[in-house]
């Protein structure tokens, strides 16, 4: 697929606590930002970035239930269980992943990010692919 209205932007990496995501992407050279909680989603987020590998988002529970909590139970060690695509048109982007027979299904509607300064962001599952989230201006 040629989807021109979709460009790769991170990796999302669900944890039950940090402490070995933060040591394992430093240890390949990453630069760690500041962890920021999300209280729509009752998360705690942290993108990491690097000079020529994919950024990786490491994602763990708050306090009460979110949507990350059975993932990160059920996976102690950590799951990637999402990709993040960036997009000028979602709108686009959408119709753009329809005609190619892939239909995306909404699982949560665009809402502020506070980890991409007040940007919006949505999920989809889409079928053979799994949970993807657009990221738009």
């Amino acid at each position: 697929m040629n989807e021109p209205h979709l460009r790769f932007h991170h990796f999302g990496l669900a944890v039950k606590r940090p402490e070995s995501a933060r040591k394992f992407v430093a240890a390949l050279g990453y630069q760690r930002g500041e962890a920021i909680f999300d209280p729509a989603q009752n998360v705690f987020l942290e993108l990491c970035v690097h000079d020529s590998h994919p950024a990786v988002e490491i994602i763990w529970p708050g306090s009460d239930a979110g949507p990350v909590d059975k993932l990160a139970q059920r996976h102690t060690s950590g799951i990637v269980y999402h990709l993040c695509y960036e997009t000028d048109n979602l709108s686009a982007a959408l119709a753009g992943l329809d005609a190619q027979g892939l239909n995306p299904v909404c699982v949560s509607r665009p809402t502020v990010s506070p980890l991409f300064n007040g940007r919006n962001v949505s999920f989809y599952n889409v079928i053979g692919v799994g949970l993807i989230e657009i990221l738009e201006p």
